[in-house]
């Protein structure tokens, strides 16, 4: 290592810090950009429709209290603006009263010893006129419908249920640095309003910065469709942006190669993320984040192979020394087993957290998992949210 400075958070045991670079495991310490983090187990964004008006309450600040032994929380999908908002009752970073809701959880956190990042998001199609400012039509690279649903609430009763999404319109040209400038204002108002320890930029899922890169979505024939350059352009402007506003050692990002996920396809993504890789590579992120497969759903996804290695390989082959993290029907195993062989550097894991809030002690103990129940998913209250048992 002759030339090479060896930085160790001051936090962190020396001792530590080193067998972690030399023997890695799942409980082991990593330093992600800026973020000192206790073991290398993330909670993945977990949309929970628990915030009426855009507004996190007190039960999501006990929610991630809870789970503040992961090594890293990462939040639900949030908002970037009003227009971004694709769901009913999901928290945004845009209003006063949003922050304050959000200082919250970021406080008892902290009080925990646990470090949070809020995922900053725009749905893009994903929405419904219902959701939209003055009922207006959502947004996107294309105005293509997505075959897909979204979740609204009946807030007169309480109920809730999945509907159609609605028929987008095409962002104009002259719109999209007004989407950038949203994302950097919900970073600034993240880190320094909210007392984030950072942001994860969403770019997976099909949602809008997806919705550019991916041909299936994206037919425009502007300076933000047609070539991967073109179409990778505003994913690019947005991280760049943020990463300028914040920092790099701040921002996360998530990709999702193959995930059919709210109807997205592209005809060769290979190319199209090595592409991405490269250009994200120079600009010091604290983490990757892929999805693996089909979010939430298998690992291989029929007619659409992938190859991770290579993608990661291209990531650092041009520079990029964000951890790496990985996503997507992981156990235990499996992940003790990515971490060892280098495969990557973190594991998200995310149903399960939602049943297990001290997951990370579970797992330590190799002690049984809380079921998680299904159908307390989305919307409620307590059940099914801060109820679910630790061990003891």
């Amino acid at each position: 290592m002759r030339g090479v400075a060896l930085l160790i958070p001051h936090s962190l045991p020396v001792e530590k810090v080193l067998n972690a670079m030399s023997n890695p495991s799942l409980f082991s310490p990593i330093k992600a950009g800026d973020l000192e983090l206790s073991n290398r187990i993330a909670m993945a964004p977990l949309t929970r429709n628990r915030s009426p008006n855009a507004i996190p309450k007190d039960i999501t600040t006990t929610y991630y209290e809870q789970r503040a032994s992961a090594g890293l929380l990462i939040t639900e999908g949030t908002a970037i603006d009003h227009q971004a908002q694709g769901y009913a009752d999901v928290p945004g970073l845009y209003g006063s009263d949003q922050l304050d809701g959000w200082k919250k959880v970021t406080k008892a956190v902290h009080q925990r010893g646990g470090k949070i990042v809020t995922q900053i998001w725009h749905v893009g199609r994903i929405s419904h006129v219902d959701l939209q400012p003055d009922f207006q039509a959502p947004v996107s690279a294309s105005a293509i419908a997505a075959n897909t649903k979204t979740y609204l609430v009946d807030h007169a009763t309480g109920n809730g249920h999945f509907v159609p999404t609605s028929v987008p319109r095409e962002l104009k040209a002259q719109e999209i640095p007004g989407i950038v400038h949203a994302y950097v204002l919900a970073a600034r108002n993240a880190v320094s309003s909210a007392g984030f320890d950072g942001v994860e930029i969403h770019a997976a899922n099909g949602y809008l910065l997806e919705q550019f890169l991916k041909n299936g979505a994206n037919k425009r024939t502007d300076d933000y469709g047609g070539s991967i350059e073109n179409r990778a352009r505003l994913l690019l402007e947005v991280t760049r942006a943020v990463v300028d506003a914040i920092g790099g050692g701040k921002v996360g990002i998530r990709l999702s190669p193959v995930t059919p996920a709210n109807d997205i396809i592209d005809s060769h993504p290979q190319p199209l993320y090595d592409y991405v890789a490269e250009q994200l590579a120079p600009l010091g992120l604290a983490f990757v984040h892929v999805v693996e497969g089909a979010t939430g759903g298998p690992r291989e996804v029929e007619g659409r192979p992938f190859d991770y290695a290579d993608f990661k390989n291209n990531y650092r082959k041009f520079g990029g020394k964000g951890a790496w993290m990985v996503n997507n029907g992981y156990d235990k195993a499996l992940a003790e087993k990515a971490i060892e062989s280098g495969h990557a550097d973190m594991v998200a894991f995310g149903k399960a957290f939602i049943s297990n809030p001290d997951l990370v002690e579970r797992l330590k103990a190799d002690a049984p998992l809380n079921a998680w129940d299904q159908s307390t998913f989305y919307g409620g209250g307590e059940k099914g949210y801060t109820d679910y048992p630790a061990m003891g």
